[in-house]
């Protein structure tokens, strides 16, 4: 399928302070030379903001990750879960049209879509507040005809039960996904065979199903207001602490419980006291501040004309534009920065800690050097 970006394209995309914040964190999970292996979770996090993926967002993404827009674009246009055109600002329905769901009646979700949404697939309705597509096999099969809509799967569905979802979303409520005919999971339709113990100790609905009603992010598009869960890997975030895990038994006797002795076993003695916790070390006094200078600027290139700063991994087209109109053309001026001049410059562009992060000076000498 021709995937194009929509006709109509805002002016400019900017993260919420909150989503910069975790797009940034998201980066530091890849070694240097390495941050565009987070485009696909930065281009999620924009659509998740805005609704749908609109190029000023890929292009502002494909900026942080230092990679050209192209590539950038080949991604979005790549992965279906990307929407390039406007979609419902409540629900956006996207009807499996695969052989399983076919065959048990997709065809009739379509229509009732049609009729209720729209004659034509990612055209949202009058009201703006829904869409609809059809799209390939969602991996429901077992409970098909199914639909995806926001973040869950609506399972086992009927045009009447499709209907009904529309107007329990248009009145503002969030229908509980999973089966709608009452199955709990995959299950046979005349009920379980097997496996009854189970049923006694399972969750009100079955795991995925019981997450989303947990979360509530059913339809809710992620805006930072959610508890965030930035950086982990660096020890930091709103999660529970991590504990470490428990001391694996020495060898398999060990883990096995002990045989009953044939004489009453001596008392043991009472376990000595756990030693105190060490305290912890004193956090680190925060660098002092760089001071700035300006470093040498020039007006236009030199007469052999500008460098391809953009060669400078870290540096797109955007960045080389934002250096030229500072007054930097040449890898020479870059190779001479020190960390006043450093300070001097990241206080000009949009991506703070980008320069010794990527280690532009370096960059900068190497190429000089050929």
């Amino acid at each position: 399928m021709l995937r194009r970006l929509h006709h109509t394209q805002p002016e400019s995309f900017a993260f919420t302070q909150a989503n910069q914040a975790w797009a940034e964190a998201q980066i530091t999970k890849y070694p240097a030379g390495r941050q565009a292996s987070a485009i696909i979770p930065l281009l999620w996090r924009a659509q998740e903001q805005e609704g749908w993926l609109t190029r000023p967002a890929i292009e502002h993404v494909a900026e942080m990750l230092g990679l050209a827009y192209m590539r950038a674009l080949e991604v979005a246009t790549f992965y279906f879960m990307f929407q390039l055109q406007p979609v419902g600002t409540v629900a956006h329905i996207q009807i499996c049209g695969t052989l399983s769901c076919m065959l048990c009646g997709a065809e009739d979700l379509v229509e009732v879509c049609k009729r209720r949404i729209g004659a034509h697939a990612h055209t949202p309705s009058a009201d703006g507040r829904f869409s609809w597509e059809e799209v390939e096999c969602l991996g429901s099969c077992t409970n098909a005809p199914m639909a995806q809509i926001g973040k869950d799967y609506y399972e086992d569905l009927t045009a009447e039960r499709l209907e009904w979802l529309l107007d329990e979303m248009a009145a503002g409520r969030v229908p509980v996904p999973g089966p709608q005919n009452g199955r709990y999971a995959a299950e046979p339709l005349k009920g379980l065979t097997s496996l009854f113990a189970h049923e006694s100790g399972r969750t009100q609905y079955n795991a995925s199903a019981q997450l989303a009603v947990d979360i509530g992010d059913t339809l809710r598009r992620i805006d930072g207001t959610e508890v965030p869960l930035s950086a982990p890997w660096q020890g930091k975030g709103a999660g529970a602490a991590v504990t470490e895990a428990p001391a694996r038994p020495a060898s398999k006797t060990a883990a096995k419980p002990a045989r009953k002795a044939e004489v009453a076993p001596a008392a043991e003695p009472a376990p000595a006291a756990p030693p105190a916790p060490a305290a912890p070390p004193a956090p680190a006094a925060p660098p002092a501040p760089v001071a700035e200078m300006a470093p040498e600027l020039l007006t236009a290139p030199r007469g052999s004309g500008a460098d391809d700063l953009k060669r400078i991994s870290g540096v797109g087209p955007k960045l080389e534009g934002v250096l030229n109109s500072l007054g930097f053309w040449h890898f020479d001026q870059i190779a001479a920065w020190g960390p006043a001049e450093i300070a001097w410059v990241d206080a000009r562009i949009s991506f703070k800690g980008r320069i010794e992060r990527d280690d532009w000076v370096g960059q900068a000498r190497t190429l000089m050097a050929g």
